[in-house]
């Protein structure tokens, strides 16, 4: 699919899986999600959390049960250094969560990215949230560029938590750059895979996607693994963001894209769980795991 004109397009077209966001409503064996990206400054905490808040809303008003923003939402990315990055951190008893749950739906889930403090660490975590509950933090395992002079690196290679509606894969921007993460999530179960991303702007052919884009695609499709990438649009201390906010479906196609207001789309679980190729194969059974 190529890219819609103009700054921050309307979705693309549906396809098998998947359906876009105004037709119909989710059954029982499919999942409503939506991408947003609102305006992030940094070292805004508060104001961040505000605006946060307002998209989940906006969200919610949709229908979504699971909501994703992106990396490092209520803080911003381009930090000076480690301790700027502290002065914008948050532990995970700050009482400000409450307000941010406070803001979303029964029986939905939200994924959104922050610096956290614990005692003398400091993550690149993702806060899986419902409304009366914190189901999981989520710190980032692969670290990039000037992220590994700022933020201590976490100990999990993605993470899968159960949640309403099935099973949630999270990982964090640059994870999903090594195949093994998502791989990894969806033989543990994952259902569809939550990725707040926060993707600096790389020169590319003309009507090409982002690089990072295409590997989501690609990964998506050869797990049959939903994905929900929240990015950053606009620039931060001189870098220019991809804007590359998308859901993808378990055929790895884009079914939404760079909506202004979030991209929103109806996805099949059951599609997702079913890793079969009738009549001679299955995705996960024909791996060959005593080769690789």
């Amino acid at each position: 699919m190529t890219e819609i004109a103009g700054a921050r397009g309307a979705s693309g077209s549906s396809r098998s899986g998947a359906s876009s966001a105004g037709v119909g409503a989710a059954d029982a064996g499919s999942l409503r999600v939506a991408a947003i990206s609102p305006e992030i400054v940094i070292g805004d905490v508060d104001g961040n959390l505000d605006r946060i808040r307002s998209a989940i809303a906006a969200a919610a008003r949709r229908g979504a049960q699971l909501i994703v923003l992106p990396e490092l939402a209520t803080s911003g990315y381009v930090f000076a250094d480690r301790d700027e990055a502290l002065g914008a951190a948050l532990t995970t008893g700050d009482p400000r969560w409450s307000s941010v749950q406070e803001a979303i739906p029964e029986g939905a889930v939200i994924v959104v990215g922050y610096a956290e403090s614990d005692g003398d660490r400091l993550f690149n975590t993702a806060a899986v949230l419902t409304r009366d509950l914190r189901l999981a933090d989520y710190r980032k395992a692969h670290l990039w560029g000037a992220e590994k002079l700022v933020f201590d690196s976490g100990s999990e290679a993605g993470l899968v938590v159960d949640a309403p509606f099935g099973r949630l894969g999270v990982a964090l921007c640059y994870d999903n750059e090594f195949p093994e993460v998502p791989r990894r999530l969806a033989l543990a179960g994952a259902d569809v895979l939550a990725l707040p991303v926060n993707w600096p702007l790389v020169p590319r052919p003309t009507g090409e996607h982002a690089p990072e884009l295409i590997q989501a695609m690609a990964s998506a499709r050869s797990s049959r693994l939903p994905v929900v990438i929240a990015d950053r649009w606009g620039s931060e201390r001189g870098v220019d963001w991809t804007d590359g906010t998308a859901i993808i479906d378990e055929q790895g196609w884009i079914v939404a894209f760079r909506a202004v207001m979030g991209a929103t789309a109806v996805l099949s679980l059951d599609a997702a769980r079913g890793k079969a190729l009738p009549p001679h194969n299955d995705l996960f059974a024909d791996r060959r795991a005593d080769l690789y």
